[in-house]
């Protein structure tokens, strides 16, 4: 933190009369105790000369004084004559920044200062103040990244069979070069197979494809394979790297126990190729979104688990620090992934390289903080939800718990004294209203601790304090008669008269209640009476702490009963039988059998992680060098306005603006979003990106290697629909795709790069290939889709053992915990977007594939399969092993080598043994780990 931010340009305010006429006592004191002390412990950060290195912190100058009383970024210095105004003071006594940053002063010299700003902080020094210079927005938009999308006429170049190639070969050709030849059947089926399905092909699939002489071969297996339910778990991955999904967050180990259901709509969608600008919407403000449809409305919940996943210091106690770590955190994930920016750059200043003013930033960052994603507790939680049932469904299961109402009402009843415990507020009758939904004021604190509550716990405040209150309205309209029930959690140290307002269509009316003693109804509501209400007015109940006798003021909830379910609640025991023990406890068993019974026919619950709007909605402030605690103007949410052309959607008042952002983002006239989306599918399928850095469209980013290209692959991403399947159809289908990666040699000396695209990037596999690859040869590979895969009971993700045999994309990812596969293979932070995974080759991956177990065990588990073909004879057998794992026939020396290896065994255990090192050392060989 730098001492810049203790200072504002309104020091012509500040009456500078003493320091335009200091006396020669205030100028020795000065260049003796002031001058000598900002030289040595401020200059390095703060002076011309910083400046000239672009290493000025935060705009402020305190080499001259023309600096000291212009500021900088953060308030207001000093005052002359005055030293309790400004930040120059409090900075040096560390309660406001700590300034110096290499150690706090001593106290005789923080008492000098005092002494110099008392003294009408006299200063001789000469010099200018820095000037800022506005970002341009409109120069900014002359950067390729944020001009209009517009496709020119498509070159023309012979013998390009498509668009793509045309704009390639026209490139190449402008280069004097010529493309490689086009690659081999066997190289081509391996290679689709990997990229659309991330499986190999089998022996068969193999031999099928290359004995097809037919014209529309290749087109008809990427058609089939675009089909493939394997599809979306591979190209779904692809978009989890992008998403940093995660099943864990680092604090604690805790455990997203439902962020499975996030995967699984990701892969759902990808296999049904829903429109990416639908895609996007749904997990910006899938909550927001209005459907009939059942099905898509559960879609659209389970998408918003996207701007829940972040991996956020939950234990932070700055709750507002922490709720901004959050947002820009989310910003962060928006701006990389979808729009290619770095808009985190600009929380602290103006982006230093793009752009982006701070405005921007807290125009965006409005919207997200008026978005609830952590519930803020000693250890922040994660918002969760039920997820709605169908309407048949949904009516049969309110039937259900209507009845187990009534009964648990009674039960209650009559158990109250003994078995009073914690209910949901579903299992309430009538319209209610809980804790978590009143509106407050003061200071309220959760709680659980006494276990007699409605919903997930109560709240308390101090009796007697001034201004802190509870109100409790229903969200829906009543009109009629309605009973009125208040509930609290009792004990001893509660008030025992608490003054309860209702107001009704009669006006209002106090009913005192006793907090110590067990509510009269069930044990956890007691009656406020009987109340009218009118349509069209707003029904309030009201608890005011300042009128409570001694004692911790209890709030729980407050429940709307009808006559009918006044009736329903009070049919309990007859008169005679309601003080017989026996008659009692005979009921009380009934009545917990009865209550067993129907909860077996209530629909399990469903939860999906998910965000939720504010209860304040409302534009944020500029945070002052990002300090939380520091707020500067007033910011309108709003959007990027260098990525914005026309008219930018109004958002709404009522609401955090989520769906104006999506629309937003996804808008024709959004310059990036297509262009972003349609480089990602290229770098996916090619190895690399036309733009190499995927995941940073900025000036410090690179540019485009065929910006022509990028906008065309855009421009049809759009055209078709904003289909995925449509553009990663067209691009294999080019000969761009289909060449082979060994480079001839002009292209090798003038392109080495492979800039110009001239062939094919030679790739290694990523870690859940060679995964499936390894369980897919062994034969145990379990395609099942979907589903929870974290074992049950499951508290934290340390040391958690990964095993079993489903595909990759549904093992856990545990932010403390990775399989060992992942992380030896770049496996991508899942903490981060990540547009393009790192590739290492290092010892330690020769030595996975040589000592791993479950390596080993895989390779035993293939060499029982092929083994128990008995009709095969050797030669054919590590042929087939060959097909299966390279995708091609054994070399001569490959057949002859292993082949003497096998000959050695001399039982069939041994015989075993061998196959299964033999497979080993295929799968071990740098041609499995990587495709052609």
């Amino acid at each position: 933190m730098s001492l810049a931010m203790m200072v504002s340009s309104s020091a012509a305010q500040q009456s500078t009369e003493k320091v335009l006429r200091p006396t020669t006592e205030q100028l020795d004191f000065f260049e003796k105790r002031i001058r000598p002390v900002l030289v040595q412990h401020c200059y390095q950060c703060h002076s011309q000369q910083a400046a000239k290195k672009d290493e000025l912190r935060g705009g402020l100058l305190l080499d001259s004084r023309a600096g000291v009383l212009a500021g900088g970024e953060s308030g207001l210095t000093l005052v002359a004559g005055n030293p309790a105004e400004g930040t120059l003071l409090s900075s040096l006594n560390y309660d406001f920044y700590e300034m110096p940053p290499s150690g706090k002063l001593p106290a005789e010299v923080i008492a000098d200062f005092k002494v110099w700003i008392e003294m009408g902080a006299a200063d001789p020094r000469e010099g200018d103040v820095v000037k800022t210079t506005a970002i341009d927005i409109q120069a900014g938009k002359e950067f390729w990244a944020y001009r209009p999308i517009k496709v020119k006429d498509v070159p023309e170049h012979q013998g390009a069979r498509t668009s793509i190639d045309a704009y390639i070969g026209s490139a190449l050709k402008t280069a004097g070069l010529k493309p490689a030849k086009k690659a081999s059947r066997q190289v081509l089926i391996r290679r689709l197979y990997y990229d659309l399905l991330g499986l190999p092909p089998t022996p068969e699939q193999i031999e099928a494809f290359v004995i097809d002489d037919g014209h529309e071969a290749y087109a008809k297996l990427v058609h089939e394979l675009l089909k493939s339910p394997r599809f979306g778990e591979r190209w779904g991955r692809h978009w989890l790297d992008v998403v940093r999904y995660a099943e864990s967050v680092t604090l604690r180990g805790l455990i997203y126990d439902q962020a499975w259901r996030y995967r699984d709509y990701v892969i759902e969608s990808f296999n049904d190729d829903v429109p990416l600008n639908e895609f996007i919407k749904q997990q910006i403000s899938g909550d927001l979104l209005e459907t009939d449809d059942y099905q898509q409305r559960r879609k659209n919940l389970i998408a918003t688990a996207y701007l829940a996943m972040g991996n956020n210091n939950l234990e932070d106690q700055d709750k507002a620090k922490l709720r901004m770590d959050a947002v820009d955190e989310q910003l962060e994930t928006i701006g990389r992934g979808l729009l290619g920016q770095t808009i985190g750059c600009a929380r602290c200043h103006d982006h230093k390289f793009d752009p982006i003013p701070t405005k921007d930033y807290y125009a965006l960052a409005g919207i997200l903080k008026s978005t609830e994603s952590i519930v803020n507790a000693n250890v922040g939680r994660w918002v969760e939800e039920e997820l709605p049932l169908p309407v048949e469904q949904l009516k049969a299961s309110q039937k259900v718990r209507e009845q187990l109402v009534i009964l648990k009402s009674e039960l209650a009843k009559l158990t109250k004294d003994s078995k009073v415990g914690a209910i949901g507020v579903e299992d309430v009758m009538g319209i209610v209203v809980d804790d978590a939904d009143a509106v407050l004021t003061g200071t309220w604190k959760k709680s659980n601790s006494v276990k007699r509550f409605v919903g997930s716990g109560y709240q308390f405040a101090s009796s007697g304090a001034a201004d802190t209150t509870a109100i409790f309205e229903p969200s829906e309209e009543l009109e009629g008669v309605y009973e009125v029930r208040f509930a609290y959690a009792y004990e001893n140290n509660r008030p025992k008269q608490l003054s309860v307002e209702v107001w009704d269509a009669d006006g209002s009316r106090v009913t005192v209640l006793n907090e110590t003693t067990v509510p009269a109804v069930d044990g956890h509501f007691d009656s406020l009476g009987t109340y009218r209400f009118e349509k069209g007015m707003k029904p309030r109940v009201i608890v005011d702490t300042s009128k409570s006798s001694a004692g911790a003021v209890v709030i729980d909830a407050v429940q709307f009963l009808t006559k009918q379910q006044v009736a329903n609640s009070a049919k309990v025991m007859s008169p005679e039988n309601q003080n017989d023990p026996q008659a009692i406890a005979a009921r009380v068993k009934e009545l917990e059998a009865e209550v067993k019974e129907l909860e077996k026919r209530v629909p399990k619950k469903e939860v999906y992680m998910t965000v939720r709007e504010q209860k304040e909605i409302a534009d944020t402030q500029v945070h002052i060098r990002g300090d939380v605690h520091n707020l500067g103007d007033d910011v309108p949410r709003g959007f990027l306005q260098v990525a914005s052309y026309g008219a930018s959607p109004v958002i709404s008042q009522g609401e955090s603006g989520r769906v104006e952002l999506g629309n937003w983002i996804t808008s024709d006239s959004n310059p990036l979003t297509s262009r972003v989306f349609a480089n990602r599918v290229w770098g996916w399928l090619m190895g690399v990106g036309l733009v190499r850095t995927p995941d940073n469209f900025g000036v410090t980013g690179e540019n485009p290697s065929h910006p022509e290209l990028l906008d065309y692959l855009a421009t049809q991403l759009k055209t078709n629909g904003w289909s995925t399947k449509q553009l990663i159809f067209e691009i294999v289908m080019s000969d761009a795709y289909q060449r082979v990666s060994s480079p001839t040699e002009a292209l090798q000396n003038q392109d080495p790069e492979n800039r110009l695209l001239g062939y094919m990037n030679r790739r290694r596999m990523d870690a859940e290939s060679i995964l499936d690859a390894m369980l897919q040869v062994s034969g145990k590979l379990d395609l099942t889709m979907g589903g929870p895969t974290i074992v049950s009971g499951t508290k934290n993700d340390y040391g958690y053992p990964h095993k079993g045999y489903r595909r990759a994309v549904y093992w856990p990812v545990f932010r403390n915990s990775l399989p060992e596969v992942f992380q030896v293979f770049d496996y991508p932070n899942p903490s981060v977007v990540v547009g393009q995974r790192d590739v290492s080759s290092t010892s330690p991956q020769a030595l996975f594939m040589l000592n791993n177990s479950k390596v080993i065990e895989y390779c035993d588990l293939a060499a029982q399969r092929y083994l128990a073909m008995a009709e095969l004879d050797d030669q054919t057998r590590f042929a087939l092993i060959s097909l299966a794992v390279l995708g091609r026939e054994p070399t001569q020396r490959e057949l002859e080598v292993s082949l003497a290896f096998v000959q050695q065994a001399n039982s069939q255990q041994m015989r075993r043994q061998i196959w299964a090192r033999v497979i080993q050392a295929v799968f071990a060989s740098v041609d499995f780990r990587y495709i052609n």
